[in-house]
């Protein structure tokens, strides 16, 4: 069984997503290369994209549990006194 897959360029996502930024296109022109055959790359890459295309957004509830998580609090570099 095959997964339909959506192809989302750069004038406009296939979920009604807006139009990919030019530092994303760049982003996505520099990933690691999956598999040293170019089209089996490319295919790889596309799976993932259809993937994260069909995500529905995150909620704002969402990204603040996320920022959470990864959030570093600053630490006071002075020393005591």
């Amino acid at each position: 069984m095959t997964a339909p897959t959506s192809t989302v360029t750069a004038a406009g996502g296939a979920c009604g997503r807006p139009a990919l930024s030019e530092a994303e296109q760049a982003r996505r022109a520099a990933r690691p290369v999956r598999d040293p055959d170019p089209k089996r790359n490319a295919a790889y890459w596309a799976r993932i994209d259809a993937i994260v295309d069909q995500a529905p957004p995150l909620t704002d509830e969402q990204r603040a549990v996320i920022r959470t998580a990864f959030h570093q609090p600053t630490t006071s570099t002075r020393e005591a006194a």
